[in-house]
């Protein structure tokens, strides 16, 4: 959850693919997204990421992956980072019944609210949308359309605890 997070950070005003061609790039740059290194991250590192062209090299993004790294730990020290997001959505898969594409918003209150706590706690890169979408991609929204043959499988796994 922590590489998606990130991940979708620096994602935001691009296009996922180009996320995706760098990954390989970001986990080796990014010490295969241990928190516990990230969270370390000074001067020396900036520095090295931001000369690193296989990554997005966006200096408010750099920035903002120690920030999130160290919120991810504390947040782990309290009972765990995924407990705490899955509870903005009560440990339950929102399964809202999906018509047409244009049924699916891009926020919603429960991305809008953990959005904030993260921004409180002093994350940057996790506004409304963006948090939107790493719940949708990390099985807190099941968005699939009603006619879709993902819909009923995902809602099936919304059924267990995700811990």
């Amino acid at each position: 959850m922590f590489e998606k997070l990130i991940l979708d950070g620096f994602q935001a005003g691009l296009s996922w693919i180009t996320i995706l061609r760098k990954r390989e790039a970001f986990r080796k740059a990014f010490h295969g997204f241990d928190p516990a290194k990230i969270a370390r991250y000074g001067e020396k590192d900036f520095a090295r990421l931001m000369a690193d062209e296989g990554i997005v090299r966006n200096r408010a993004k750099v920035q903002a992956a120690p920030a999130m790294a160290r919120i991810y730990l504390d947040l782990e020290a309290q009972g765990g980072f995924a407990k705490h997001v899955w509870s903005f959505v009560d440990g339950r898969p929102l399964t809202p019944k999906r018509k047409t594409l244009a049924d699916i918003p891009v926020t919603n209150p429960q991305a809008e609210a953990l959005s904030k706590d993260l921004k409180q706690r002093g994350a940057n890169f996790v506004g409304p949308t963006i948090v939107y979408a790493f719940m949708q991609a990390v099985g807190m929204i099941n968005d699939h359309l009603g006619d879709c043959c993902r819909h009923g499988p995902c809602a099936r796994l919304g059924k267990r605890a995700p811990w």
